[in-house]
């Protein structure tokens, strides 16, 4: 069908919209944003709305980016860009529910879902299909890797990498073998991954050292491991610490 847009949504001049887009009432869509096809916003959701940055120009020329297929409910705020030509992005098919905020400059991969209320800080990067549970909220800056899962109400303040479980304060509680196997991950892959997650997280050391380590000895082949160690050597943030050396109170602190 056509993009529809409902007589008291607010398109503004300049914004673009994809094919079979859908903007209900109430919505706010801003000259700033670019709207993929099949892209669903829910009433009194505001789209490219200035950054809560006090010291911003308003008069710079910036974006939000909304893949196509993703469906965005009712209140949620997705800020522009605070740097010249840059843009806030949402991947494709992804699922904002109800009054979740995702601030400037953050990257959100395709097939991630935000439930109500999580709240995303400025520069935050989401992987493609991690969940992020109802209430929880990132720290500026930090990264969450691919096909994690954040549990409601969790506060990650540091880098969660890809495919495990988090919650409570920065705590990563088991490698998410239920999400892997739902996506269809090989046995190699999965058990190469069970291996990585182990030998970072509680082999004494640092984890950035531990994950190097494992890479050069080249041991893990697969792509899906590789990519989990290769995550440790980025980042300006340290990183989420697994429960049983969190409890034991080890090193593995960076």
């Amino acid at each position: 069908m056509p993009t529809s847009i409902h007589p008291t949504a607010v398109v503004e001049p300049g914004a673009v919209l994809g094919v079979d887009c859908e903007i209900m009432p109430y919505a706010v869509i801003t000259r700033h944003c670019i709207l993929g096809d099949r892209v669903v916003v829910h009433p009194f959701s505001v789209i490219g709305g200035d950054p809560q940055y006090l010291k911003f120009d308003r008069a710079l020329a910036t974006a939000v980016r909304i893949g196509s297929g993703t469906v965005i409910r009712e209140h949620v705020t997705v800020n522009r860009s605070i740097h010249a030509g840059q843009a806030t992005t949402i991947g494709e098919n992804c699922f904002l529910m109800a009054t979740s905020h995702v601030a400037h400059d953050c990257s959100v991969g395709d097939n991630a879902v935000l439930a109500n209320a999580a709240l995303l800080a400025g520069h935050v990067t989401i992987g493609p299909h991690t969940f992020m549970g109802g209430g929880s909220a990132v720290h500026q800056f930090c990264r969450i890797g691919e096909s994690v899962m954040v549990a409601g109400h969790a506060s990650i303040t540091r880098d969660v990498p890809h495919f495990v479980m988090v919650a409570e304060r920065d705590a990563i509680i088991a490698f998410n073998a239920v999400g892997l196997k739902r996506r269809g991950f090989s046995r190699m892959a999965m058990a190469e991954l069970k291996r990585a997650f182990q030998d970072v997280f509680f082999t004494p050391g640092n984890i950035r050292t531990v994950a190097a380590d494992l890479l050069l000895k080249g041991e893990l082949v697969t792509g899906e491991a590789r990519r989990f160690l290769e995550f440790f050597a980025e980042g300006k943030r340290g990183f989420a610490r697994a429960r049983r050396q969190k409890e034991t109170g080890g090193d593995n602190h960076e």
